[in-house]
C-alpha cells in the first residue's frame, strides 16, 4: 500500500511541477506543431529519460543536499545562466518561426529523441524541485528513502510528466487550425519563459546573498 502511495506521489508532484508553460512542455508542442505527434513523442522520450535520473539523483542526495544551503545556490546559479542563454538565443538569434501549409517535414527521430534529453538536461529546476518535495514528505512520513520507494516514486515523477507532455501535444494539436499566431511568436513565448525563470532564479540569488 505504501508504494502505491510513493508512486501517487510522484505522478502528483510531477504533474504539478510540469503543468505550468515551461521549455519543455512549450518545446514538445513546437515539435508537435512544426514536424508531427511522431517527432514530438520522440522529444518526449528523450526528456522523461532524464527527468528520471534527475529525480532519481535529487532524491537519493536530497538530505545531503537539503541540508548545505551552498549547493542549492550553485544549482540556482547554474540554473540562471542556461536559462539566461536560452533567453538570449530564443528572442534575438532563432529564426522566427514560419507557417507552413501542406506536407509536415519529418526530421530523424534520434534527433528529436536527443534534442529532448538535451533541453531536458539543460533543465535544472527538476532537482531542487524534488528536493524539496522529497524532504518535505518525509518530514511527513509520507515517504521512506529505501530504494524501492525512491525507484516507485521516481517512476510515478516519469508517469506523470509523460502525461502532462502527452496532453500539451493533444492540445495544440486539436487547434491547431487556430494556431497561426502561436506558431509566428513561439520562440517569443519561450524565450518569455525562460527569462521569467532567469529572473526568479535571480531574485533567489540575491536574497540568498543578501541573509
Amino acid at each position: 500500500m505504501n508504494l502505491i502511495i510513493s508512486l501517487f506521489l510522484g505522478f502528483v508532484t510531477a504533474f504539478i511541477g510540469i503543468t505550468p508553460p515551461g521549455l519543455l512542455n512549450m518545446s514538445a508542442a513546437k515539435v508537435n506543431l512544426k514536424e508531427g505527434k511522431r517527432s514530438a513523442l520522440w522529444f518526449v522520450s528523450g526528456a522523461v529519460v532524464i527527468i528520471f535520473f534527475q529525480a532519481y539523483l535529487a532524491v537519493l542526495f536530497s538530505n545531503y543536499i537539503a541540508d548545505r544551503p551552498h549547493v542549492l545556490i550553485l544549482l540556482r546559479e547554474a540554473g540562471f545562466g542556461v536559462f539566461t542563454l536560452l533567453t538570449i538565443y530564443f528572442l534575438w538569434i532563432a529564426k522566427k518561426p514560419k507557417i507552413k501549409k501542406g506536407k509536415i517535414k519529418k526530421y530523424s527521430s534520434t534527433k528529436r529523441f536527443f534534442l529532448g534529453m538535451l533541453l531536458s538536461a539543460l533543465n535544472f529546476f527538476p532537482v531542487p524541485y524534488y528536493v524539496f518535495v522529497s524532504v518535505t514528505l518525509a518530514s511527513y512520513n509520507l515517504f521512506s528513502y529505501n530504494m524501492p520507494y525512491i525507484f516507485i516514486f521516481v517512476t510515478g515523477v516519469v508517469l506523470g510528466s509523460s502525461l502532462v507532455f502527452y496532453c500539451y501535444i493533444t492540445f495544440f494539436q486539436k487547434i491547431q487550425n487556430k494556431t497561426d499566431y502561436i506558431i509566428k511568436n513561439m520562440n517569443t513565448i519561450i524565450g518569455t519563459i525562460t527569462g521569467l525563470i532567469a529572473v526568479i532564479s535571480l531574485i533567489n540569488i540575491i536574497r540568498y546573498y543578501l541573509k
